[in-house]
């Protein structure tokens, strides 16, 4: 029998909205990334999820304890925010659960954001961030906003898992991969995720505290970092490294 995946909704859930993705992945990009994004623009938390899936914890702010993964909104945006790392026996149902989630509430595009590892990271002053989307529509749309299109190569991991069941399901989405560090938290590389995020939708993001804090960010986030990182080797994270075999 299958573990049950339960979205609790505390709230009324908007219609026609985007949802944007915030999963733990190399250089928590999109944790960052979702964690600024819902406090910059004071979100709410709208539901959770509740599964033996998880690991057995809560998080606790300001002293009452919290789900791990929860979902903040308003009435056109939601962001998913998981504060612990996906366990990989468990990422494939999870992310289908999150596509079809999404899709029973009509959202009209899914934004996953991660990182894309890159061994020189320390010498790029400027993270470039690339783009891949479900269908040809998406695919415009990137490079109508002048997104750099990655054409070619591998994706592993939760928005790997999410564009392609968007694309199983007919569902529009982006992905926006950052270039970033594997092993460290990476702040820098969340911002320049977030300024293609306000390119692509139109919503303003300041991100300069993502500057501003990024040491204090760093140090916070190290000990999700390690875990991610176990749950990501175990997902074959290094194989973004390669290039694919079809010619």
């Amino acid at each position: 029998m299958a573990i049950p995946i339960n979205f609790i909704e505390k709230r009324s859930i908007p219609s026609g909205t985007r949802m944007v993705c915030g999963f733990p992945d190399v250089g928590l990009v999109g944790v960052l990334a979702s964690s600024h994004v819902i406090s910059e623009l004071n979100l709410v938390e709208m539901a959770y999820v509740d599964s033996d899936l998880l690991p057995p914890i809560v998080v606790l702010h300001k002293g009452l304890p919290h789900a791990p993964i929860r979902i903040f909104g308003n009435s056109n945006l939601l962001v998913i925010i998981s504060e612990t790392a996906i366990p990989a026996i468990g990422v494939q149902r999870l992310m289908r659960k999150f596509v079809e989630w999404g899709k029973s509430k009509n959202v009209k595009m899914i934004i996953p954001i991660g990182g894309i590892p890159v061994q020189n990271r320390q010498d790029i002053e400027e993270p470039k961030v690339f783009g891949t989307a479900s269908n040809l529509d998406m695919i415009k749309l990137l490079e109508q906003k002048n997104v750099n299109v990655l054409k070619d190569g591998y994706m592993v991991g939760p928005q790997a898992l999410i564009m392609r069941y968007c694309a199983e399901q007919n569902v529009h989405a982006i992905a926006l991969l950052a270039q970033s560090f594997y092993n460290y938290p990476d702040p820098e590389a969340s911002a320049a995720a977030l300024k293609q995020l306000s390119n692509v939708t139109g919503i303003s993001i300041n991100v300069s505290k993502l500057f501003e804090k990024g040491e204090e960010i760093r140090l916070r986030a190290k000990d999700v970092m390690k875990r991610t990182q176990r749950e990501l080797t175990k997902m074959n994270k290094g194989q973004e490294y390669d290039l694919p075999l079809y010619i």
